[in-house]
Formats: C-alpha cells, structure tokens, sequence
C-alpha cells in the first residue's frame, strides 16, 4: 500500500534533536485528528527511537538520523528512523526489557516503550552498517463534533 502523504527529515545525532524529532512527527500525524493519547504515544515512541540512534548507534561521534513517516488511507502511520551506526549484534536481546549495552548508565527499556505505545515495531540492523526501526500505529476514526 502506497502513503497519501509522507515526510523524511534528517538530522545529526544531538542529543537537542530528539525533542524536535518528536514534535516534526507528531505535527505531520497531527492532520489525522488524533487523541492527546494517541499523540503522546508517537512523541513517545519516537523519542526512545531516537534515543536508541544518539546514544546507541553513535557512541561518542556524531552521524546522521533519517526520519520517514507515512500516512495511509486507512489512518495507519509509519514511521521509520534509520541511523548508520554501529548497529545491534543479538537484536532480541536488545529488545528484551531491563537489558542495556551499558547498564550502569541506561535502563534498558526502550524498546519496551516503544512497542508498549505502537501497535507493531520491527527492528532490522547490520554490525558496523546501521539500525531501522519501524514504528506503526493506527489512529482510530472518531465522531467528531
């Protein structure tokens, strides 16, 4: 299925650009009327993403963030955030809750977060090539007043 409307923004790995990777996001889904709710869990979700890229995929350097979202007919988004760092050697133990490459600083949870507010995540990385995260939800049509 094809998007009705889609965006892709690229930022640098500062930690600053997490809160304004969230707000671009959730103000391009923002024309699909969502709840607060809804709405929260995609800034939500997004910034643990990204999170994931500043922290994770560029220890110590600074590389590039590629941010897609997708909107389809049916009110459902896609959003994909790929870095090109150093990508996740056992990816299921990265996504098991409370587990962190670097436990003394991180809680290790979110990948948790993320799939606790989408309705599905997949997660595909390459060792020294990079890291995608797809995050999907669907916004539920309301009557509205």
């Amino acid at each position: 299925m094809k998007a009705i409307n889609e965006m892709k923004l690229t930022l640098e790995s500062h930690s600053v650009n997490e809160s304004f990777s969230r707000v671009a996001v959730s103000a391009f889904v923002a024309g699909l009327d969502p709840t607060i709710e809804e709405i929260s869990d995609i800034k939500t979700a997004v910034s643990e993403a990204v999170t994931n890229c500043i922290v994770h995929a560029y220890k110590n350097t600074v590389g590039r963030i590629y941010i897609w979202v997708g909107i389809f007919a049916d009110q459902t988004v896609k959003i994909r955030i790929r870095d090109r760092g150093c990508g996740i050697a056992d990816i299921h133990k990265a996504m098991t809750p409370l587990f962190s490459s670097e436990p003394e600083e991180r809680a290790g949870l979110g990948f948790a977060v993320m799939q606790s507010f989408c309705d599905k995540i997949t997660v595909r990385s390459t060792l020294g090539k990079g890291t995608t995260v797809t995050l999907i939800k669907k916004i539920e049509s309301k009557e509205r007043c």
